[in-house]
């Protein structure tokens, strides 16, 4: 993949990703010992408060604003047959987003989330205020016959996952969801987590939007065909989105290395948000510490993806949908996390006797 100004740029930020802040963890550590409660009774609880101390800097933070961030784009490999929906579902369901009627804009009213809708390859003339319009290409080309997107796209896509953060973030953004929409985009998806996990294609390939047996060998096929035809360097990340990637998953891979390197907590949704999130991590293995998994797909190759992350998903609902539902839907276990840890008294503020100590224990 050729090098230029722009794609260094990228690698030199992934590069600038620090480790969480190891004081404040320990710090929010020694306030979870201190809390009424046994030790380690609120699980899973605590280990978020303490890892968004890491992410924060803060013993005690604050989630005050949280946003999703919806990617969309078209992907040529649709022109295979890959989907049970036609391409024309991908402008109608931008549109859905931007009126307000969509899954994820119940979900985000519900969790008092923004929903920023970014057209980064639709392949349409769309036309909304509300939409941010970076379109980059009308879509990818047919990555079964060649390249998904050149080196230049795929910067530019990514770049736009950057811009579109440093806007919510300018807004005010503690937390931010990743979400997609892209007919197509889990072949996408399934021939990245393949090359970068190095595992069967068919171990990685699910039935997406509901395709049925012959559809889903099908589909195989047409991955398997991809990755012979582009031989994606498994080495180099980007080399792999580059070929057989797609421009939303790309825009997912700025916005996740922007807010790690701005320190703010990123909840990632379903199969598609985890493949950028793959590559995110593939660039700076201490991406990995400012991500949450929101839940786990039904989509057998996100529980590989997970796995291999080391992320364990907050919850198991048997989601597909993608737009960002898990991860918003996930935000308020995040933020009920920070009000046990911020909000309940110790045992010196409410007068009750903590755990005898082990040794005072054997004494008696």
């Amino acid at each position: 993949m050729k090098q230029n100004g722009e794609l260094q740029q990228i690698l030199d930020l992934a590069a600038s990703i620090e480790a969480l802040d190891s004081k404040a963890m320990q710090a929010a550590r020694e306030r979870q010992e201190q809390l009424t409660k046994p030790a380690g009774s609120l699980g899973r609880l605590e280990e978020l408060a303490i890892q968004l101390a890491g992410i924060s800097g803060q013993a005690r933070p604050q989630i005050k604003q949280k946003a999703v961030i919806v990617m969309a784009a078209d992907h040529g490999v649709t022109a295979e047959g890959v989907s049970a929906y036609p391409a024309e579902v991908t402008p109608q369901m931008v549109y859905n987003f931007l009126y307000g009627g969509a899954a994820i804009n119940a979900l985000a009213r519900q969790a008092g989330a923004r929903i920023a809708v970014v057209d980064v390859g639709v392949a349409s003339q769309l036309e909304h205020p509300g939409l941010i319009s970076k379109k980059i290409a009308d879509g990818t080309q047919n990555m079964a016959q060649g390249p998904a997107m050149s080196s230049e796209q795929m910067v530019r896509a990514i770049e736009v996952g950057r811009e579109v953060f440093q806007q919510q973030l300018a807004q005010g953004c503690d937390l931010v969801a990743t979400g997609e929409m892209g007919i197509g985009n889990t072949t996408a998806s399934s021939a990245l987590t393949a090359v970068l996990l190095h595992a069967p294609v068919a171990q990685i390939t699910g039935r997406g939007t509901g395709i049925d047996d012959r559809q889903l060998q099908h589909k195989i096929e047409v991955i398997e065909r991809a990755i012979a035809i582009n031989r994606p360097d498994e080495q180099q990340p980007l080399d792999v989105l580059m070929k057989v990637g797609g421009l939303e998953i790309a825009g997912l891979v700025g916005v996740i290395l922007e807010a790690a390197a701005q320190r703010r907590a990123i909840l990632i949704d379903g199969f598609i948000s985890g493949a950028a999130a793959l590559i995110a991590v593939k660039l700076n293995p201490r991406v990995k510490d400012y991500l949450i998994a929101g839940h786990v797909s039904v989509e057998q190759g996100h529980r590989v993806l997970l796995e291999h992350l080391g992320l364990r998903p907050l919850l198991n609902l048997e989601l597909r949908l993608g737009e960002g539902t898990g991860a918003v839907l996930a935000m308020s276990i995040v933020e009920s996390a920070l009000s046990v840890h911020n909000e309940m008294s110790t045992f010196a503020e409410a007068g009750v006797s903590e755990r005898a100590e082990t040794a005072e224990m054997e004494e008696r």
